[in-house]
């Protein structure tokens, strides 16, 4: 099968492509013939070695999200069929016409997306979710603020924000305003030209909001800590404005606020069986009822993956960026 394959790090000029041996499937496993997939800004980082193979035994095959056709199963296998279309987050190699995932880890497209549209669905979807409800208790009637809201994971996260009933300050580059306004949110920030810690209080008249959803961290960090309502709860899910700066712990003593980082690409393979499972009971009917759509900025062909990771170093996408892999 084709695949891209990095045999060292660096610029695009490493996303080589090669034919290697298509994967085999196990007992409690599937083997699906990919459609597409779409790219993460973790495959940007695992591109430069900032992320390990997480699969050293093989090739080191980047991709963490995709859509396709089942073409085989293991004989345990009881959830899927030879030819069911499905979708779901793996560690690694979805940058390939081929892959294998446990049976319980995939899930069903919904009705009202197509095949092809289903790659931009479970990254970024799964990971505002979690971080959004499951991690930070965002429910009908609170506020919530959403960091780089015209990212994959913001316009995720927004939508689903105004589909729990949630209120959803949103911020974003000037370019991206109308967008990020036209997904529902209630407030959008030009963080370019205003404070969104002094926007917040404003909106909320001084009261703060419950959860923050940041992808950005660095210099970021105090500001969401000003934002934060009575036991309010940032969840860190990415550090694009870096890992390390000065912090004022001590603010966050008299809200009683929490501060959590997670990432979905490194948790143990129970873990996300468990995590698809709950969101596919739980959110994907949002799709089948219009509330949530996954918002695609552009798509390119497999053979051009090099230029769609340009592009998304250029910070130009709103939503996601999908690479069409099978016909």
């Amino acid at each position: 099968m084709r695949a891209v394959v990095l045999r060292g790090h660096g610029g695009t000029e490493v996303l080589t492509f090669e034919e290697i041996v298509a994967p085999t499937h196990g007992s409690e496993e599937a083997l699906v013939e990919v459609r597409a997939t779409s790219l993460n800004r973790a495959d940007l980082l695992q591109r430069l070695g900032f992320y390990p193979n997480p699969f050293p035994d093989q090739f080191d095959v980047p991709g963490m999200e995709f859509s396709g056709v089942v073409r085989s199963v293991g004989a345990r296998v009881r959830a899927l069929q030879v030819g069911d279309e499905v979708m779901g987050i793996v560690s690694g190699g979805s940058y390939a016409q081929q892959l294998v995932i446990h049976e319980r880890q995939a899930m069903r497209i919904p009705n009202t997306v197509s095949l092809a549209d289903a790659a931009a669905i479970p990254e970024v979807f799964i990971t505002a979710w979690d971080a959004l409800v499951v991690q930070g208790g965002l429910t009908s009637g609170r506020w919530a603020l959403v960091h780089a809201a015209a990212s994959g994971v913001g316009t995720a996260a927004v939508q689903l924000c105004k589909a729990l009933g949630a209120r959803v300050i949103a911020t974003c580059s000037t370019g991206k305003v109308a967008a990020v306004k036209s997904l529902g949110a209630d407030i959008v920030i030009d963080y370019s030209t205003a404070d969104f810690a002094e926007e917040v209080h404003k909106a909320t008249g001084g009261k703060g909001v419950d959860v923050v959803l940041d992808v950005i961290g660095g210099d970021y960090l105090d500001r969401n800590v000003k934002s934060l309502a009575l036991k309010g709860h940032i969840v860190q899910v990415g550090v694009m404005g870096g890992g390390n700066t000065p912090f004022n712990l001590a603010a966050m003593l008299g809200k009683r606020a929490k501060l959590s980082g997670t990432v979905l690409r490194a948790r143990p393979i129970e873990e996300k069986i468990a995590i698809s499972q709950r969101f596919a009971s739980e959110v994907l009917p949002l799709f089948d009822s219009g509330q949530l759509k996954p918002i695609i900025d552009r798509r390119y062909p497999f053979s051009e993956i090099a230029a769609a990771h340009a592009y998304m170093e250029s910070n130009a996408n709103i939503g996601k960026i999908v690479i069409d892999i099978g016909a």
